[in-house]
């Protein structure tokens, strides 16, 4: 696939993928803490959550196609020795994290917070964790267009 297909499709994902999370964070978490209602976070996770994964999906399917394209396959991930592959690497690294946060809200912090308002604060650290990665995700990969760092 062309890499500047692959390119306008990865800005894309992540335009859904951060954009989602910061209004999350800026629009409904505040609302949700003011009120002290999870349902404003649980109904935005349902609505958003379609869309949300298939852009993750196609962010590490693109992300992954574009690494091999600059020659970073997948014995030097990890290896953080180029320039580019510093970049990749930690975005990487990154994405493994918000794996696990994921995974936590999913199965630790989502089903307790639907009867326990008390959740909000554990909440309130994932999406705004999420969030904060999902930006440094965006701004490591501008770094791409300068040859890494």
């Amino acid at each position: 696939m062309n890499h500047h297909l692959l390119l306008i499709i990865h800005l894309l994902s992540a335009t859904i993928w951060v954009g989602g999370h910061l209004l999350l964070c800026f629009a409904y978490l505040p609302q949700a803490l003011k009120e002290k209602d999870p349902k404003i976070i649980l109904n935005y996770e349902r609505k958003y959550e379609p869309v949300g994964m298939t852009a993750l999906a196609l962010l590490v399917i693109t992300g992954i196609l574009m690494a091999y394209k600059y020659g970073v396959t997948f014995g030097y991930w990890f290896q953080f020795e180029t320039p580019i592959e510093k970049v990749i690497s930690s975005k990487l690294v990154l994405l493994l994290l918000t794996v696990v946060f994921a995974l936590s809200a999913q199965f630790r912090v989502l089903p307790k917070l639907k009867t326990d308002s008390g959740k909000l604060p554990e909440m309130t650290f994932h999406i705004i964790s999420v969030t904060i990665i999902g930006v440094l995700m965006l701004i490591f990969g501008s770094f791409v267009r300068f040859g890494g760092f």
